[in-house]
């Protein structure tokens, strides 16, 4: 029997629901994680978004791209299993300015290598940040907590979060901190440390800046499992990745074969830009010009320990 180890659900209606699931597998737009206020500037003018995360606006809104019906086709032929989707976001949706097409490309190489390519153009000034939001337990989607899965993070930095979890824009140095995945740790060996930070997410909820060295792709993440051995490693064209320990799945959501997924019953690895960078001139811009091209790719590389 194949063992999954990414959350999902058996049929469509589990990913459209509302409430809203809490983002399995998704193609996170127009701006993945929180903005702040729910509001931004761009061009002297401002925007307002919908307010689906308490003041905030967390993953596009309440109607954001995991919402939506995506256009599918497979990709050019490469002798590789791939598959494209493709999206217009009109001016105006969720509160975003500009009609946006965007182009999701998934890539899965003989090397056991999901590629995920990024692009988008917009015909005026707007704001982007994408990211992939699959939840993994590599012991299985039902395995029940991964706080024994091991991580490294290549970021010696992370934003540290206010009570909303929006970034207060301080660039917090990780060592001496639970947040330093420098060197492996296991997931669940700080998450219940007295940290001011680990208290206001209940858990690891957190953006890190990883060290990058240029523009291309680049090591962000491992993430093994003693118990079966299996290994995903992150590399990713990203500034920075959000580690997120799945701290509000309580076993109300019916999964795969109908499987409770339980506290902290999955991590996820989203690579994206930091949140809330609209409202901090100082973070990496997620202004996209009207006609620049958006481009961006992420490797999800699965392997075995030896």
């Amino acid at each position: 029997l194949p063992v999954y180890v990414v959350m999902g659900f058996d049929s469509l209606h589990g990913y459209t629901q509302f409430p809203p699931p809490p983002y399995f597998g998704a193609t996170i737009g127009r701006y993945a994680n929180r903005i702040g206020g729910a509001k931004f500037t761009l061009d002297g003018k401002t925007y307002t978004l919908d307010k689906n995360d308490g003041a905030n606006s967390l993953h596009g809104g309440f109607h954001g791209f995991d919402k939506v019906m995506w256009k599918a086709k497979p990709a050019v032929a490469t002798g590789l299993q791939n598959i494209e989707f493709s999206y217009l976001s009109k001016d105006g949706e969720e509160g975003y300015p500009g009609n946006l097409t965007v182009m999701v490309s998934y890539t899965l190489t003989n090397d056991n290598d999901l590629r995920i390519h990024y692009s988008a153009i917009a015909d005026q000034d707007t704001v982007i940040n994408l990211t992939n939001h699959s939840y993994f337990n590599l012991s299985g989607h039902d395995a029940g907590e991964i706080l024994d899965h091991v991580l490294t993070i290549n970021a010696d930095r992370f934003t540290p979060v206010d009570g909303g979890l929006i970034p207060t824009g301080e660039l917090r140095k990780v060592e001496g901190t639970p947040f330093d995945f420098r060197q492996p740790h296991s997931v669940g060996e700080r998450i219940g440390a007295k940290d001011e930070q680990l208290t206001l997410a209940s858990g690891y909820d957190h953006n890190w800046i990883l060290n990058r060295k240029g523009t291309g792709l680049e090591f962000a993440a491992r993430v093994s499992d003693p118990k079966s051995g299996r290994v995903i490693e992150c590399l990713t064209t990203e500034p920075a990745i959000q580690f997120y320990t799945g701290n509000f799945l309580d076993g109300s959501f019916k999964g795969k074969d109908g499987k409770p997924y339980v506290h902290r019953g999955a991590l996820t690895l989203e690579t994206q830009h930091y949140p809330d960078s609209p409202n901090h001139p100082d973070f990496p811009t997620t202004t996209l010009k009207a006609g620049q091209q958006f481009d961006s790719t992420t490797v999800f590389r699965f392997s075995t320990q030896q």
